[in-house]
């Protein structure tokens, strides 16, 4: 019997990078996903806290790092927490001028990103939109094999982005909005312009390779 042939974009992977934004602590992870296979390539934080009240440089932090990550993993897409709307306003100032940093990053390297409400985030993943972040953590281990993650003070901040991440999978990507070419489709049309490190280069390598 000869079976039918999957579709070149069934073939090709999908890497997609979620952050929860932070001012002390952000969240991220990134995760492959393949048909309906996902595996998570990495969770952690970007740690600020010993920056103290300088927000600048937690700005500078983030936008650093955010160019570290992408450069590693060569995202296809970003998904990121919209930012919840609360009574401070000078907490809320500060938050989106963070998401703003993580966003930026992501566009100066042609990458699409798309914003989701924390309550779209704990609906898609746990099936309420009140879920705490313990329970959204709990339904990630049970649907995810998680590697290991250096420290438990870690894990909600790192387990809420790798929410954001597998929302905007299950969402389809029908909802990215700043279109444009994604970074690892940049680096094969212009190769003199950016060396991407190794790491970069492997993954990127191992993406064009049919499944098995």
């Amino acid at each position: 019997m000869i079976l039918p042939l999957a579709s070149s974009s069934e073939l090709l992977p999908k890497v997609i990078m979620g952050v929860d934004p932070g001012t002390s602590i952000m969240g991220y992870a990134v995760i492959e996903v393949r048909g309906q296979k996902v595996t998570v390539l990495c969770y952690d934080v970007i740690d600020m806290q010993k920056l103290g009240t300088n927000h600048a440089l937690k700005l500078k932090r983030i936008f650093e790092r955010m160019l570290e990550l992408i450069d590693e993993y060569l995202p296809d897409e970003l998904a990121i927490e919209a930012p919840f709307f609360g009574v401070n306003v000078q907490s809320m100032l500060k938050l989106g001028r963070a998401q703003g940093m993580a966003i930026a990053a992501c566009l100066s390297r042609q990458i699409p990103y798309v914003e989701y409400a924390p309550t779209k985030v704990k609906q898609a993943v746990t099936g309420s939109g009140s879920a705490t972040k313990e329970q959204v953590a709990h339904m990630l281990r049970q649907t995810l094999t998680l590697p290991p993650i250096a420290e438990a003070s870690k894990f909600l901040d790192a387990t809420d982005a790798l929410g954001v991440a597998l929302c905007h999978h299950y969402q389809k990507g029908n909802n990215v909005k700043a279109g444009g070419k994604s970074w690892g489709k940049f680096l094969a049309d212009n190769p003199a312009k950016l060396a991407a490190p190794v790491a970069g280069k492997k993954l990127a390598a191992a993406r064009k390779k049919p499944a098995a």
